[in-house]
């Protein structure tokens, strides 16, 4: 049944040379599982994606049920947590995903540097890799506000002033974020809406950059 459901498919679109193409590359022996400590420093991009990978479909249960406006937000989290099935279990997924991302990240980040992975030819990759860090940084500020307590609060009103203290653009980047004087409903909407809609476009577009420059480069050397 999936054989003729594939062959159905592969008939229809011609999915089989892009999948062999994919299957059938060849991975450099520096990375191979074989080389237990090489390969141990080369896994860091991979784990980084697994995680923003769980983050994405986490992300989109807790979505279901969580309503982003200050009267009900902190009641939907806690609804989440307490009474939806699993939802304690998905939540705490996302919550320490958000951590352990910037963690691998971190540590990829450094693993591209000391093995001299960003000099040309693929110094346009490094740029790209920065930016999908700021990016997944941008992800835990917005993120962070969402359950809407005195915690995430404060913390946010920090950061608020901490952005209007840029040079000549940081009062537009916290009116850009804040929505006013003073954070509130606005502040708590446009969050949610970069958090779900602007951040994931732009992450999107640049990890399909990142893995056609990987594929079109390969996998870097050991230093």
């Amino acid at each position: 049944m999936l054989k003729k459901t594939y062959d159905w498919i592969d008939e229809r679109l011609g999915v089989t040379p892009i999948w062999r193409d994919i299957a059938d590359h060849e991975v450099p022996a520096h990375v191979n599982p074989a080389n237990k400590m090489s390969a141990f420093i080369y896994c860091f991009g991979g784990l980084t994606f697994l995680i923003i990978t769980t983050q994405i479909i986490s992300g989109m249960f807790l979505a279901m049920y969580y309503v982003p406006d200050i009267i009900n937000a902190y009641k939907s989290v806690k609804y989440i947590t307490d009474e939806v099935m699993l939802g304690n279990i998905v939540r705490g997924m996302h919550f320490w995903g958000a951590s352990l991302v910037i963690i691998m990240m971190f540590l990829h980040m450094l693993r591209v540097f000391f093995t001299g992975s960003y000099k040309a030819p693929r110094e346009l990759n490094w740029v790209v890799g920065v930016l999908i860090f700021l990016v997944v940084m941008g992800f835990g500020f917005t993120g962070y506000l969402l359950p809407w307590d005195q915690k995430a609060y404060w913390a946010t009103a920090v950061g608020a002033q901490i952005a209007e203290t840029v040079p000549f653009l940081g009062p537009y980047i916290k009116t850009l974020l804040v929505g006013g004087p003073d954070l509130g409903a606005i502040t708590l909407t446009r969050f949610f809406a970069i958090h779900v809609f602007f951040l994931p476009a732009a992450l999107l577009v640049l990890l399909g950059l990142h893995f056609f420059m990987i594929r079109k480069q390969g996998i870097s050397g050991p230093l």
